[in-house]
């Protein structure tokens, strides 16, 4: 035996395991639970409301067209575009294996390569140029052409994915949507939610408590044991709350942008993408049409003040919110409104004391709520609230507008109580004169609440929460009822 057969045999190179098939994303409702050219639309006409006729001219010319006008003119701001997050940590996960990722999407290409770059995880970018709309049967070509048929894998989440999937070596998918286009065991990267609930989130019914103001006036005139009476103002409350839904509806997708940089807004129906934008808008015209419907079994005056209603929240979400007290004036008008429109429904006249008293309130309480959204945005080392006309610092000027508001609606009050037709609607009028330091003590400690930060954004909110204000109320609804029904020796000058 010679040296040669002792000698080792050399160690065998290790396998190199061969790189995973090329990672191909779409954008529009996978990347993104959202769709940029539905919010680019829509954004454009609450811009340019007057320049709704251009838009059905560039649809006219093609999608291609419709699509490029619209990145000219609506710049993509990438960083909080409701992502899932599960994909990007798959798309890591593949890059990790040595695998590549391409962003290919019918979006065009300005908002395509923004998003690219925002994120930094993506090898290439395809999308929607000139005269090719990178869509469907379009990207499917494309893909094939590029890394072979069956030579890639993809990531949809619709119907006009269905000829990518067909051509693509692994079909995936993104979105609830995506199961019905795909077998059983294909992977969905899709959050656990429920559309239908996130639509009746965006509606926001808790905000119905604020229409409980309708039957303000219907307590006040004493008829709320007639049936007719009761039922009008029902009847009003459901028409104002469909109405009032609309409307934030409205608000919502107009605020798009603005609330996916807040940290509570951003978990919204819309900025979340957890409610798709397109239902929003077609929800709107159900409810107005329903509303109006309603207002059929009311009298012409609810109509009217329901419809002005209409007018001032339009005018708001378009253009008032953005104009330094004009805002919160706006907002305790229509919390007015809301008075007025109960009194409209069951056919009485409106009090002016009750007026005086409900704007003073509802001013503080309106100046309550921009205090508190101001507060937290200084906190957070935002310069003002975006998209308002505040500047840091003005908090302190709203606090004292506030505060002084809810203190006249006190006085309103007593001056009310001291009226003397009072005691044709009160057995014991004296008794509401308890009314007086209850509300001073709610109104003091909610500013005191707010100046501490414990401040919900919406005062009305907080306060249907917070067991100390639900108390306080109660005990004003008692002290009503008892000066209404009980009659007692109280000695009052001028009373």
């Amino acid at each position: 035996m010679n040296a040669a057969t002792l000698a080792p045999l050399p160690a065998s190179a290790p396998a190199i395991p061969p790189l995973p098939m090329p990672l191909c994303v779409d954008l529009d409702g996978t990347l993104i639970r959202t769709d940029l050219l539905h919010e680019a639309a829509i954004g454009f006409l609450c811009r340019r409301p007057l320049s709704a006729w251009r838009l059905l001219a560039w649809a006219a010319q093609g999608r291609c067209v419709l699509k490029a006008e619209l990145a000219a003119r609506m710049p993509l701001d990438p960083r909080a575009l409701p992502y899932r997050r599960e994909l990007i940590d798959h798309i890591a996960a593949h890059r990790a294996k040595g695998g590549e990722v391409h962003l290919v999407t019918a979006s065009p290409r300005i908002w395509a390569d923004a998003v690219a770059e925002h994120l930094g995880i993506f090898d290439g970018t395809s999308a929607s140029e000139g005269a090719i709309n990178l869509k469907g049967a379009a990207k499917a070509t494309h893909l094939a052409e590029r890394f072979g048929r069956h030579g890639f894998a993809y990531v949809g989440d619709s119907r006009a994915d269905r000829p990518v999937w067909k051509a693509a070596g692994v079909s995936l998918g993104a979105g609830a949507g995506a199961k019905r286009h795909l077998d059983a065991d294909a992977r969905i990267f899709a959050e656990p939610g429920n559309v239908p609930l996130a639509l009746l989130r965006a509606l926001r019914p808790h905000q119905w408590l604020k229409n409980l103001l309708i039957f303000v006036a219907l307590f006040a005139s004493h008829t709320a044991v007639q049936p007719e009476a009761f039922l009008a103002a029902m009847t009003a409350f459901v028409a104002f709350g469909l109405c009032a839904s609309s409307s934030y509806l409205i608000n919502d997708i107009m605020d798009l942008p603005v609330d996916r940089l807040h940290p509570r807004k951003s978990q919204r129906p819309f900025a979340s993408g957890a409610a798709p934008l397109l239902a929003g808008v077609l929800l709107v015209p159900v409810l107005l049409l329903t509303a109006a419907m309603l207002c059929l079994l009311l009298p012409a005056a609810f109509a009217a003040t329901l419809a002005l209603y209409c007018a001032v929240t339009m005018a708001y979400s378009l253009t008032l919110k953005r104009r330094a007290l004009v805002d919160v004036f706006t907002l305790a008008g229509l919390y007015t409104l809301r008075v007025v429109a109960g009194a409209a429904a069951i056919g009485v006249a409106i009090s002016m004391w009750l007026l005086a008293f409900s704007m003073f309130l509802f001013i503080s309480l309106a100046m309550l709520k921009r205090y508190a959204e101001l507060l937290d945005a200084t906190r957070r080392g935002v310069h003002g609230t975006a998209g308002r006309g505040y500047a840091p610092g003005d908090e302190a000027v709203i606090a004292a507008f506030g505060v002084a508001s809810g203190f006249c609606s006190v006085l309103v009050f007593s001056l009310y109580v001291a009226q003397p037709h009072v005691v044709r609607l009160y057995s014991t009028p004296a008794l509401l004169w308890l009314i007086c330091p209850l509300l001073l003590y709610w109104l003091a400690r909610m500013w005191l609440l707010a100046r501490r930060g414990h401040m919900h954004d919406d005062p009305v909110v907080f306060t249907a929460r917070d067991g100390n204000s639900r108390a306080v109320i109660a005990c004003c609804g008692l002290v009503a009822f008892l000066s209404a029904v009980m009659t007692l020796p109280i000695p009052i000058l001028g009373l």
